[in-house]
């Protein structure tokens, strides 16, 4: 149909550099009237490469849209490539290294991202040891460089927790993420700096984390609240458990804005319209998949350095 010969129709079809311009808008105007698309076994016996990109979810990543806002912004950065994105769920009952492990072995995708990272995270340590092209949503403490796009949770802390004090906050709190991510040190580390500059207590919720039903934040956080010393300040890692932190602090008989305040973490305006009085910070999770896509897309074509990637939080406290 464009009486080119099949390399040139291959390298136009992927808008090489060296082919006129004129004759890559030719071809691709074809391909594109007559539905072509490449057949992917074919392209993978050929090449090697599948072009496809796994993101690992757990169902529970749904809450609050952060899977949704991820998988967004995840598609917007592999748009006008040869990419596609194919999501693995990771179900309670498996081990995070299972998915990863089959990815691999059987070269499911050229590259692979996942969130939640560990400090010594067996995921991170078989993607590395196998040279295969991954990112995390979150870092590790491996002493090898990876790729990885996370939030500066101990300057959110550290932020968060100086906004309690100035609002008058005597002793503060927050339920921490499982003690294996990497992520919960972060806070821990915010939190308890701020704390010591401002001369105000803290303590970390014992018995629960973030991953704990909302049922079991909530009582623990209304029981708390009944003994003596009780915090008058809670710093919330995420808008799930910041709505259980204020239901207890409710039902304790204690209004968030007055006899406590609480400043969590928001990824949607929609957190704001139901409880105006909690403070907010902005956790981006679209512009967190966008940087995933984009390194890992680097990654895979083999880049190495400089594939670190930290957002800052914006403080913008209410007057």
């Amino acid at each position: 149909m464009t009486g080119l010969a099949v390399t040139t129709i291959s390298r136009a079809l992927n808008n090489a550099p060296e082919l006129a311009q004129d004759t890559r808008d030719r071809v691709q105007k074809i391909a594109a009237e007559i539905g072509y698309l490449p057949d992917r076994a074919a392209l993978r016996l050929k090449t090697g490469r599948t072009n496809v990109v796994a993101l690992i979810l757990e169902p529970d990543e749904q809450i609050y849209g952060f899977g949704t806002y991820l998988v967004h912004g995840i598609t917007e950065a592999l748009r006008d490539t040869a990419y596609h994105l194919v999501i693995t769920p990771l179900f309670r009952n498996v081990e995070p290294i299972e998915p990863i492990r089959h990815i691999v072995r059987n070269r499911m995708a050229d590259g692979v991202i996942f969130s939640k990272a560990e400090t010594f995270d067996e995921r991170i340590r078989f993607l590395l040891d196998h040279d295969f092209p991954f990112v995390s949503h979150g870092r590790s403490q491996w002493p090898e460089q990876h790729a990885f796009v996370d939030f500066d949770n101990e300057a959110y802390a550290y932020g968060a927790t100086k906004r309690l004090a100035e609002k008058g906050c005597k002793k503060v709190s927050i339920v921490l993420p499982d003690s294996a991510l990497t992520y919960t040190e972060h806070l821990k580390s915010g939190m308890a700096r701020a704390a010591a500059e401002a001369g105000i207590a803290y303590e970390f919720a014992a018995d629960i984390n973030l991953g704990s039903a909302t049922d079991a934040i909530r009582n623990y956080v209304t029981k708390r609240a009944r003994r003596p010393n009780p915090p008058d300040g809670y710093v919330c890692a995420s808008e799930v458990s910041a709505l259980a932190v204020i239901g207890a602090l409710n039902d304790a008989g204690l209004a968030v804005g007055e006899k406590t305040h609480v400043v969590t973490k928001q990824s949607t305006s929609m957190f704001k319209q139901f409880q105006p009085a909690a403070e907010t910070v902005h956790e981006d999770f679209a512009e967190a998949g966008r940087n995933l896509g984009r390194t890992l897309l680097r990654r895979i074509n083999g880049e190495t350095e400089d594939l670190q990637y930290i957002s800052t939080p914006e403080f913008e406290w209410d007057s």
